[in-house]
């Protein structure tokens, strides 16, 4: 394709041509469900007439105007109408292009905090194995993957990785979900203890595990113990919401249910919808504080931080999402959805765990379903599976390295909010046929 960079030099993807609704054509005319959203983007699907009108509407009055000179008005309008649904404490919006830089500017943030309130020796950040935050050098050194790490290793910062809550693989025979939840909770509070706690400066965690692991929820209490951690300590709470939030999960963010709030979160992905390239990191009123009671400057920036358009759309989607009910769809759909993959799949011989939470689902593939064996990496079973269900017109998100980097394979699915009865169908018909392809 020319001089394109692709993701991958040995792939040749076909041309998309358009979109429309929960379907993307390429240029043959074949019609693909998007059953993955892309990566968890395309929540309210494609062509969504309100959101386009609007990013049509800003370009006519002004596309660009750099924040060292100007805000704007759709930024200062979705930084307060996020400020409006974010969890309890969280005040203020620096609004980016992405999940990466959201993540890159929060790891910033609370770093400066410390040195702002006269805490210099704060810096170590812990987060948990198997986690994603980001492919920037900062977020990728927070992020718990092996694979995603392993050659970049040497311009990594230190990052401690504690335990994920992975209850599927985690929890012992005999031991309760809350049991397991406290021990995990010990775990990060030994490390803390480690390290030092007053060297310690955050928490990083998603409270669904996204790409890496397939949908994994926390058990019961996990978060309010790790909330009571970070306060006992003084550590701040870095949620990463960048996949999971903005409904994707049943709530707007994803925390919600979990009945606390973090210092810092990040949101991204379905934020934009796909119509733009605009993330979010949002702050505690404390936090601000203390930068504005100090230094008064967040050393910290990109050229397109609060870009006017992407703002405008990010608007127009919180309204979709809020205003016209399309997130309040995820929690009944997610139920509808969940229900037929069970139906289809729940007593399937390589499938081991069906979790998640909305319209944010996972299927976790093991050789044997007694032993909860994985398949041998070098059956490519994730790699084979997005080709066979592709084949078929599904786009789905399968991932390898689920339990360590290496081993395991699960298939991640987070469908538009639009989809309708007819489409939970469309989705289990078209994954049975690739799974029985490649299985």
């Amino acid at each position: 394709m020319g001089h394109i960079f692709p993701r991958h030099t040995k792939v040749s993807p076909p041309v998309v041509a358009r979109g429309d609704g929960v379907y993307l054509y390429d240029e043959s005319g074949k019609q693909y469900f998007d059953g993955s959203g892309g990566a968890a983007v395309s929540c309210l699907g494609h062509g969504d007439r309100k959101v386009t009108d609007a990013i049509k509407a800003q370009l006519d009055r002004v596309a660009f105007a750099h924040t060292s000179f100007f805000t704007s008005r759709p930024a200062e309008e979705l930084a307060d109408r996020l400020a409006s649904l974010a969890p309890a404490g969280i005040e203020r919006v620096y609004l980016v292009s992405g999940g990466s830089e959201a993540m890159e500017a929060a790891l910033k943030l609370a770093r400066q905090f410390y040195l702002e309130i006269g805490q210099p020796q704060r810096r170590h950040v812990i987060a948990r194995r198997q986690s994603y935050h980001g492919n920037t050098l900062g977020v990728l050194a927070a992020g718990g993957n092996m694979w995603r790490r392993r050659q970049f290793a040497p311009l990594l910062i230190e990052t401690s990785h504690v335990s994920p809550c992975y209850e599927y693989r985690g929890r012992r025979e005999g031991e309760s979900a809350e049991e397991y939840g406290r021990r995990l909770a010990g775990e990060l509070e030994a490390e803390i203890q480690r390290l030092g706690p007053d060297s310690v400066m955050a928490f990083v965690a998603e409270p669904v595990v996204g790409a890496t692991m397939g949908a994994v929820p926390p058990v019961p209490g996990y978060f309010r113990r790790i909330r009571e951690i970070c306060d006992r300590y003084g550590i701040l709470l870095i949620l990463d919401e960048v996949m999971c939030g903005m409904g994707r999960t049943g709530t707007l963010f994803a925390v919600e249910q979990e009945g606390i709030s973090p210092d810092i979160t990040a949101v991204a992905k379905g934020l934009g919808a796909g119509y733009q390239p605009v993330g979010a990191m949002l702050c505690s009123g404390r936090i601000y504080e203390a930068i504005e009671n100090g230094s008064g400057f967040f050393q910290h920036g990109h050229t397109y931080v609060g870009h006017p358009v992407a703002a405008a759309a990010a608007l127009a989607v919180l309204e979709r999402l809020v205003d016209d009910g399309i997130a309040a769809r995820v929690a009944p759909m997610g139920r509808r959805l969940r229900e037929a993959l069970h139906a289809a799949f729940g007593e399937h011989p390589h499938v081991g765990d069906i979790r998640g939470r909305g319209l944010f689902l996972g299927l976790e593939l093991v050789a044997d379903r007694a032993t909860k064996e994985p398949f041998d990496p070098a059956l490519r079973v994730a790699a084979r599976l997005k080709a066979a269900a592709f084949d078929e017109g599904l786009i789905c998100y399968p991932m390898s390295g689920t339990i360590d980097g290496q081993r395991g394979d699960h298939v991640l699915l987070a469908p538009p909010f639009i989809i309708e009865e007819g489409h939970v169908d469309e989705i289990t018909g078209k994954l049975a046929l690739a799974l029985e392809r490649v299985l």
